[in-house]
C-alpha cells in the first residue's frame, strides 16, 4: 500500500471519529485492523462495544483469509486450481460472485473479476511494478472467463458451489471490502451494538446513527490532494465506496499508471474521473459499482444511474467538477472552493 493511501486512510478516520468522540453521551471503543492489504478501522459505542468490535474483527480475519488469492487454503485459490471443477462456496462467496456477475452484466463488462492476472501482471498485487507489453495483456485477456461462470445453489442444504473455465483465474479485490465491511456491521448489530462506524480504506459503512441520534459526516476525499476533502456528506446508515486514481498507482519513465483496469484493453482506464463514490445500503453492491462507475466514465456512469437506480454517486473529474445524484442533494456539502458543484437528475 502506498503512502499517499495509507496517509488518506488517518486523515478520514480522524475526520469521521473527532466530531463523535465529543458528544460524549456514550463511550466510545476503538481498534484498527491490518487485512485485505488495508489499515481498517472500527468503531462502536455502548455497553456492547467491546463485543461488537470482536465480532467485527472475526469476520474481517476470516474473509481475509477466504479470499487471499495467495493462500493455498482459501477459497480464491482453490477456485483458481480448479481447472474447471466445481468449487464449496460460503453464502459471503455466492453474495460477491452474483452481485458482481450482475454489475458486470448491466455494465457491459465494466467490472470484470477474472482480471486477476491481469492485476499480476502489472504488479498491483505485490508492489513489484511492471508495465506489460501488448502480447503480453492478450494472452493474460485470452483467459477471463466471468460471462462462463456456473453458480449452483443446493437449497436443501444451503450451500452453493462455483466453477469457472479452465485457465481463468479470479480475484475479489474489487467486492471484498465491501462484503467485509458489510458482515462486519452485521456482526456488530448481532452483538448488540447499535451504533458505529468502520472505514476499510475507502470503504465506510455505518451502523444506525451517531451515539446522539444525528448522522455521521463522512467526509469525500480530494482526488487532487487525498489529504484533504472536498466536502462531507451527512449519511444515517449507509455504504459509501470510493475508487479513485490516486489510490494505488506507480510512476515510470515519467508516466504514471494507476490500478483501475480496462477489462477489454488490460491498461489503466483513461477517462475524465479521478473518482467515483457510492452511496447505497448494500456494502457489496457499493464496492462493485465504485469500480465499474469509475471505468465506465462520467456520462455511462451517469446512464447505468438513470437505468437501474438503487444508488447515489458522486463523480469528480478533470475540470474540477463534482457531480452528484439528485438523491444527495440534502446531504451532500461542498466545502472546497477549488471545485464546483452540479447534480444531475
Amino acid at each position: 500500500m502506498n503512502n499517499s493511501k495509507r496517509i488518506l486512510i488517518i486523515t478520514l478516520c480522524l475526520m469521521l471519529l473527532l466530531p463523535l468522540a465529543a458528544c460524549g453521551e456514550t463511550q466510545m471503543s476503538q481498534r484498527q485492523v491490518f487485512a485485505m492489504d488495508t489499515i481498517m478501522t472500527l468503531t462502536a459505542y455502548g455497553k456492547r462495544a467491546e463485543y461488537g468490535l470482536n465480532a467485527a474483527q472475526s469476520v474481517i480475519q476470516s474473509m481475509n483469509d477466504a479470499l487471499d488469492p495467495d493462500l493455498e487454503t482459501s477459497t480464491t485459490y482453490a477456485i483458481n486450481h480448479a481447472q474447471g471443477g466445481n468449487v464449496s462456496i460460503s453464502g459471503q462467496v455466492n453474495k460477491m460472485l452474483s452481485t458482481a456477475y450482475t454489475v458486470y452484466k448491466q455494465s457491459g463488462g465494466a467490472l470484470d473479476l477474472t482480471i486477476y492476472p491481469v492485476i499480476v501482471r502489472w504488479g498491483f498485487d505485490s508492489g513489484r511494478y511492471y508495465v506489460p507489453t501488448d502480447e503480453e495483456l492478450w494472452v493474460d485477456l485470452s483467459h477471463k472467463g466471468f460471462d462462463k461462470m456456473v453458480l449452483t445453489s443446493f437449497p436443501s442444504s444451503g450451500s452453493y458451489a462455483v466453477s469457472f473455465p479452465v485457465g481463468t483465474q479470479l480475484s475479489f479485490a474489487s467486492v471484498a471490502k465491501g462484503c467485509a465491511a458489510e458482515n462486519a456491521i452485521s456482526a456488530m448489530r448481532n452483538a448488540g451494538v447499535t451504533s458505529g462506524i468502520i472505514s476499510l480504506g475507502g470503504n465506510v459503512q455505518t451502523l444506525g446513527l451517531k451515539p446522539d441520534g444525528s448522522n455521521w459526516a463522512v467526509a469525500v476525499a480530494d482526488p487532487n490532494n487525498p489529504t484533504s476533502y472536498v466536502g462531507v456528506l451527512s449519511i444515517g446508515e449507509a455504504a459509501i465506496v470510493t475508487s479513485g486514481t490516486y489510490q494505488r498507482y506507480f510512476t515510470q519513465d515519467g508516466k504514471t499508471y494507476h490500478h483501475l483496469i480496462n477489462p477489454e484493453s488490460g491498461r489503466p482506464i483513461n477517462n475524465t474521473l479521478k473518482s467515483a463514490t457510492i452511496v447505497c445500503e448494500d456494502g457489496t453492491l457499493a464496492d462493485c459499482l465504485s469500480t465499474a462507475m469509475f471505468v465506465l466514465g462520467q456520462s455511462k456512469a451517469i446512464n447505468y444511474w438513470r437505468v437501474y437506480g438503487g444508488f447515489d454517486m458522486i463523480l469528480i473529474n478533470n475540470e474540477n467538477e463534482v457531480i452528484c445524484t439528485k438523491g444527495l442533494i440534502e446531504r451532500f456539502t461542498l466545502s472546497n472552493n477549488a471545485y464546483t458543484l452540479r447534480y444531475v437528475e
